[in-house]
């Protein structure tokens, strides 16, 4: 995980583990890259189904 965060969101475990306004943004980040990654699936799913 603590590699993870540092190669996609630039901040190492250490910074996300003591700044809550670190964890929210990095959070808020991830829940916008998970809505996006379901609206294309939901996408793709329609499409076989036509």
């Amino acid at each position: 995980m603590e590699k993870a965060i540092g190669q996609s969101r630039g901040v190492n475990y250490q910074e996300y583990d003591r700044s809550l306004e670190k964890k929210l943004k990095v959070e808020e980040q991830r829940e916008k890259e998970y809505q996006n990654a379901k609206m294309i699936s939901s996408g793709v799913e329609l499409r076989r189904l036509k």
